[in-house]
């Protein structure tokens, strides 16, 4: 069976930044590359059936870091040359020449490995979950889905069940915020926010996609 990674687009390089970089103790590592005729800045987040998922936006811009930060209170990213800025976070970026075959993307597949959608009460229910296995909190995505969104991460719950989950929450709006809120102290309910400046809550990153995640099972 073909181990080729899949590739997943993601809305914008605010978006990209954002998750090889926010919340991260230490950032990810990005490849710079030709993808199917575009060159593009990737990451990969996660394995399903012994595959690897990246991420992927597309990118023209030549520098040898990934820069990420805020200025003005607003989340302020580049692609620069030099790690400048002590209060920016800073993702190096690989530039490959040419993708081996083993790297390249096969083309779609019924027998394609896919995540089992796992419906959610509420988002509190979806932060406990994300919280609960690593150091570093998962990342959230989101994505549309007809009249709602979707907005979940991606796990496994035991390394011996060959199957994984998208764990998610449907809402009724866009989530334009890049981040979700909560205290488990103060008994609030999660909400999206713009920044990390508020003292005494824990935040989760939210990513959104350029579309629906294609490895979804409808």
């Amino acid at each position: 069976m073909s181990k080729r990674p899949f590739y997943v687009e993601l809305l914008d390089l605010t978006e990209f930044s954002r998750l090889v970089c926010a919340l991260e103790r230490i950032p990810r590592t990005c490849f710079s590359f030709m993808l199917d005729g575009r060159e593009v800045v990737s990451v990969q987040m996660d394995l399903i059936k012994e595959r690897p998922v990246n991420y992927f936006i597309p990118n023209s811009k030549y520098g040898h870091y990934l820069s990420y930060g805020f200025k003005t209170g607003k989340e302020d990213c580049d692609i620069v040359n030099t790690i400048g800025n002590p209060t920016y976070l800073y993702s190096p970026v690989i530039r490959v020449k040419s993708l081996p075959e083993s790297l390249k993307p096969s083309p779609p597949s019924e027998t394609d490995p896919a995540y089992e959608p796992l419906e959610l009460e509420d988002l509190a229910s979806l932060l406990k979950l994300s919280y609960g296995f690593e150091e570093s909190p998962f990342p959230l995505f989101a994505f549309p889905d007809g009249t709602k969104w979707q907005v979940g991460v991606f796990m496994n719950f035991n390394e011996s069940d060959e199957t994984s989950y998208f764990c998610h929450v449907k809402i009724d709006y866009e989530p334009n915020k890049p981040f979700l809120k909560y205290s488990s102290k103060d008994g609030i309910e999660p909400s999206f926010v713009g920044g990390l400046s508020e003292h005494g809550y824990s935040y989760l990153k939210v990513i959104k996609l350029k579309g629906k995640h294609p490895l979804i099972k409808a």
